[in-house]
């Protein structure tokens, strides 16, 4: 397991922005172009980091996670202007994914910070989806617990295709996921 050696982060507080500003993530610097609030910018394909020290989790209704573990990041290398070669492609999962030897240690770190227990039915999930350009830190990983697939998959797959079908901008489907992925649909305006 990996940790920012190559990823590049900034904590966005504002809108979209058309200055790039210079970040830095562990030995890494990079130029991104904020443009969603409250989330992490981290570009890290195929590897897991770890912008944010992670400690004791708490699960919300939902179940939803702890926002204070888990506030969401999305990869600035995925913007508006190229989701057509991106993640509206097919396969694109597959090329920023991170192998199973990267997500163990991710595992055990969040499972253990949210109480999880050895045999409990559950995945690691990306908060803000790798299909609508979510990154593979660990502010961006949590235990879903439950079956799955599981409802947020139907609304990861519901907002992809918003976003690729241009019914809502990608920044607003991260943001709506990230907030409250239980009621992003009705937000966006896709569901009633």
């Amino acid at each position: 397991m990996s940790g920012c050696k190559s990823g590049a982060l900034s904590k966005l507080g504002g809108g979209e922005s058309s200055g790039a500003s210079p970040t830095a993530a562990g030995s890494g610097n990079a130029s991104i172009e904020p443009r969603t609030a409250g989330l992490l910018a981290v570009h890290d394909p195929k590897q897991v980091t770890y912008s944010i020290k992670i400690t004791t989790c708490h699960f919300l209704a939902g179940p939803r996670p702890d926002p204070q573990c888990t506030p969401g990041s999305f990869d600035p290398a995925v913007t508006q202007a190229n989701i057509q070669t991106t993640i509206c492609r097919s396969g694109y999962t597959a090329t920023v994914r991170p192998s199973t030897g990267q997500t163990d240690k991710a595992k055990h770190t969040l499972y253990t910070a949210y109480g999880v227990t050895a045999g409990t039915t559950s995945e690691l999930d990306h908060l803000v989806s790798l299909e609508l350009g979510g990154s593979n830190d660990a502010a961006n990983l949590w235990p879903e617990i439950g079956k799955v697939p599981n409802a947020k998959d139907t609304v990861e797959n519901d907002l992809h295709d918003a976003v690729c079908s241009g019914k809502v901008t990608l920044a607003a489907a991260q943001q709506a996921i990230a907030s409250d992925w239980t009621t992003a649909e009705q937000r966006l305006g896709l569901k009633k």
